[in-house]
């Protein structure tokens, strides 16, 4: 580990149980675009444990050094170079049969996840497949203490930030053609969602 690149235990320990859920429901896929790479680990890893798929990452510019760092040392033909992307701002002309986050949703403000969806409805291809994963809440209650006590601390570290409730983010989906076809329980009491788009091919 160089001190160029960046480290997330978290992305470490998460990476084997979405890589598992992305097996199943990504088996058909061949372009992904990431929202939030992040360090760049889970790029790395989900692209050279399906080759099949052309892995695209994304994230704010400041992040992108990260990212590039990881790219580079793994050399995977498949995983490419981050664009710049601020779900607020403007998006690739570009377009992805499958789109994939991970902890994000409770750090962007509520506005910032509405542009997100917003925005993939704008470069979802019409039987796209999304993945997100990440803690929710169900029915405005926390689905534990702990992720109660998270939440809590989301809020007083920045009042945009919080953990979404499912409900919410599901009508959202719906806005842009996904529909949910899957919720699977994670480690530490994380979910792992999965909507798939069944839109008419004129409309896209």
């Amino acid at each position: 580990m160089t001190d160029a690149k960046p480290y997330a235990a978290a992305s470490e320990r998460n990476r084997e149980p979405i890589l598992a859920v992305l097996r199943e429901h990504f088996a058909d896929r061949s372009r992904v675009l990431e929202i939030g790479s992040g360090t760049g680990q889970h790029a790395v890893h989900f692209g050279a444990h399906l080759p099949h798929l052309t892995w695209r990452t994304s994230d704010r510019r400041a992040n992108h050094p990260g990212i590039r760092a990881w790219l580079t040392e793994a050399a995977l033909p498949n995983v490419l170079p981050p664009l710049d992307l601020d779900v607020t701002g403007e998006w690739p002309d570009e377009r992805y049969d499958a789109a994939f986050s991970a902890n994000t949703l409770h750090i962007m403000a509520w506005a910032e996840v509405t542009a997100m969806f917003a925005g993939l409805d704008r470069v979802l291809a019409a039987d796209a497949t999304l993945a997100i994963y990440g803690p929710f809440h169900y029915g405005g209650r926390a689905t534990s203490d702990s992720n109660a006590r998270f939440d809590a601390s989301l809020r007083k570290r920045a009042p945009h930030m919080g953990i979404r409730d499912a409900g919410d983010v599901d009508r959202l989906a719906a806005e842009a053609g996904l529909a949910l076809v899957a919720d699977v329980a994670m480690p530490a009491n994380n979910r792992c969602r999965v909507w798939r788009r069944t839109l008419p091919d004129a409309s896209r």
